[in-house]
């Protein structure tokens, strides 16, 4: 692995020396597939540097509201947006023609799993075919797509040669993994430093030198399985440690005296060896419930099973069940049947302070309320969009919280620790809650009544009372 300088750039060849002097005078115009959470941000930085960005998204909403100079990525700031659309620096498109006049083509689609959590590449695979039809000599594409290992050269390059184009000969192609974490006010497109991986020296370079004008350090690796992999490991790494502390609190939970939450905060004081992770109803976003299948799946191609990593999926995906067999528990000691039952779900972004809602431990939670035959589940977040949070095959509209409210359900369940929820208030008037995220460790009034997950603490009143 080597850090990017200019000094690579002596060893181009004629064909990418001629695209390095485009990027270095910015004559290159910049192409972005997918205007999401990777790839906005992406097009937004070019487009302020002064590069000419051409973004497609097969997404008319997100056109027309480009169109309009309108932005709906919370992590960029609205004015920045509309002052690139106003310019006309930055044009918004639902085809991909307009990609032909592009000089690097940043590819930035969806990577989901499917049914059967086997990897679903249809996106990326559509992209492709797109871009083959515009595919030129001399063009760069970079891939940004989590996937894995072997999905540059032996998926995306096969689409691409239907151009009748070859790579090396005729086109540049690298892998360069995104690392986008959404709400996080420290680390952003410039100064999170990122990996390339190109199919041969020139892609390396040439992909590393396009991400240096928008990134302040750029790692190159010598291919992008490389890269594709070390991009599963940043997110599987995740999974693996929140898996640890989420089994863990199971195990507080059933014994007498610990809380999970102060043994976390206690082994968080060690200032060497050691990295914060703490449990919750789940895991959710668009990296870490997907990428370890994304693994596992290529391990069984060649006759190994990952147990480790499946095993961490496994525990993560069974809190959501846990969660909801505590509310199950608690209104079953309540004088209500299940069907007359109304739980109320506070949080349904899959992390603080975020509009995000895609794979949040809230979904899972709602789904298996509704299996359990739960009457009533209702949700608050004020982060939801007016259209609503669609969950197990319902919409839901986010309720404005008061005591009334609040006490007239059986079961608080707290899912997203977002900073605007008036805990003290919560805990006052309801009549029971289940907290999942330690949003309730300054109350002291009332904490009869909330089921902490990973503390024994109410098992213990309860010993002591009888």
């Amino acid at each position: 692995m080597r850090l990017f300088d200019n000094s690579l750039l002596d060893s181009l060849s004629d064909n990418g020396l001629a695209l390095a002097q485009k990027l270095e005078n910015k004559t290159a115009v910049i192409g972005i597939a997918g205007l999401g959470y990777v790839g906005m941000p992406i097009a937004l930085e070019f487009a302020r540097m002064g590069y000419q960005t051409i973004g497609v998204d097969p997404s008319k909403w997100k056109i027309e509201k480009l169109n309009r100079a309108e932005n709906y990525i919370e992590d960029l700031k609205d004015e920045e947006v509309a002052e690139v659309i106003h310019s006309g620096i930055f044009k918004a498109y639902d085809n991909y023609e307009p990609l032909a006049e592009a000089d690097v083509i940043y590819i930035c689609v969806p990577t989901p799993f499917n049914d059967n959590k086997d990897p679903d590449l249809a996106y990326v695979l559509s992209s492709g075919e797109g871009i083959a039809t515009i595919l030129k000599k001399g063009q760069l594409v970079i891939l940004k797509s989590t996937t894995f290992p072997g999905t540059t050269e032996d998926y995306l390059i096969p689409i691409l040669n239907k151009s009748g184009l070859k790579p090396t000969s005729d086109y540049f192609i690298a892998f360069s993994p995104e690392r986008v974490d959404p709400g996080n006010k420290v680390f952003n497109t410039q100064n999170t430093p990122i990996v390339v991986g190109g199919i041969d020296p020139d892609s390396s370079i040439l992909a590393a030198l396009t991400n240096s004008k928008v990134v302040q350090k750029v790692y190159m690796v010598d291919n992008p399985k490389v890269a594709e992999l070390e991009k599963l490991l940043e997110n599987i790494f995740r999974s693996v440690n929140i898996a640890l502390v989420n089994e863990l609190a199971l195990l507080c939970e059933r014994m007498g005296g610990i809380n999970v939450w102060e043994v976390v905060e206690a082994a968080s004081t060690k200032p060497f060896g050691y990295m914060k992770f703490v449990p919750g109803p789940g895991v959710g976003g668009h990296c870490i419930p997907i990428d370890p299948y994304y693994l596992s799946w290529l391990a069984r191609e060649y006759d190994f099973e990952t147990k480790f990593i499946t095993l961490a999926a496994n525990v993560n995906e069974s809190m959501p069940y846990h969660v909801v067999n505590v509310v199950i528990k608690e209104i079953a000691n309540q004088p209500v049947s299940l069907a007359n039952a109304r739980v109320l779900i506070v949080g349904v972004s899959f992390k603080k302070n975020v509009k995000d809602l895609r794979h949040s431990p809230a979904e899972a939670v709602i789904a298996r309320l509704m299996e359990a035959g739960v009457g009533a589940i209702e949700i608050t977040d004020p982060w939801v969009e007016a259209d609503g949070y669609k969950a197990a095959g319902k919409t839901f509209y986010t309720k404005e919280i008061t005591p009334e409210m609040i006490a007239s359900y059986n079961v608080v369940l707290l899912v997203t620790d977002h900073d605007d929820f008036d805990i003290p208030t919560i805990v006052e008037h309801a009549a029971y809650v289940v907290d999942t995220r330690n949003m309730a460790k300054d109350i002291t009034k009332g904490r009869e009544k909330i089921y902490l997950l990973g503390s024994s603490e109410k098992k213990e009143r309860i010993r002591m009372e009888h």
